[in-house]
């Protein structure tokens, strides 16, 4: 199987991508795979998470970009995870989400520089306002027409990352990972 080349792909976007400080998500259908689970009252519905996704969240924040999720669902798992990768922004629990949006607006960031992942059509008034949009190959025809990329990957299985990385391909973004001689 051959590997795709993200950073290829990524130079097709270069003048959208290099605009961009603040990384927004939706999560059923995107960071997860859009499958919830109910586990009784203490925890309530529950979703799982990518481990790449979340590293790719950490590395565009100690870049010095803005992070968040925008979501309908609000359950205990969403927000341990908002809270666990230190989100600069997290509006859980409205599927209306036109007024999230132009709460970062309001916090003087224009909409080219806004990029936003998302799947579903409530989704779409922020897709087609985002500098960036992106969606993931299970959502449907109207909401792929509507954005930038479409990922290869699948929704709760690095699609986010891969999304993140063509975004720092663009401007340059790699960790800073010390070695053994920096002990």
């Amino acid at each position: 199987m051959d590997q795709i080349d993200y950073r290829h792909i990524a130079q097709q976007f270069k003048e959208k991508l290099a605009l961009i400080k603040v990384f927004l998500v939706d999560v059923d259908g995107v960071l997860t795979d859009g499958k919830i689970s109910y586990f009784g009252n203490e925890v309530g519905f529950n979703r799982s998470f990518h481990a790449k996704d979340g590293y790719g969240f950490k590395m565009l924040a100690m870049a010095g970009l803005k992070v968040g999720f925008i979501s309908g669902g609000d359950s205990i798992g969403v927000i341990k995870r908002s809270d666990y990768l230190r989100l600069d922004y997290s509006f859980l629990g409205n599927e209306d989400k036109r007024q999230a949006y132009q709460k970062v607006l309001d916090d003087g960031y224009s909409d080219s520089e806004i990029l936003y992942i998302g799947d579903e059509f409530f989704d779409l008034p922020l897709l087609r306002r985002a500098g960036f949009s992106a969606t993931v190959p299970n959502s449907s025809h109207e909401i792929q027409e509507a954005v930038d990329y479409v990922t290869h990957c699948s929704a709760g299985e690095g699609a986010v990352r891969e999304v993140i990385d063509l975004l720092r391909y663009v401007q340059g973004i790699v960790p800073d990972i010390p070695d053994f001689g920096d002990m």
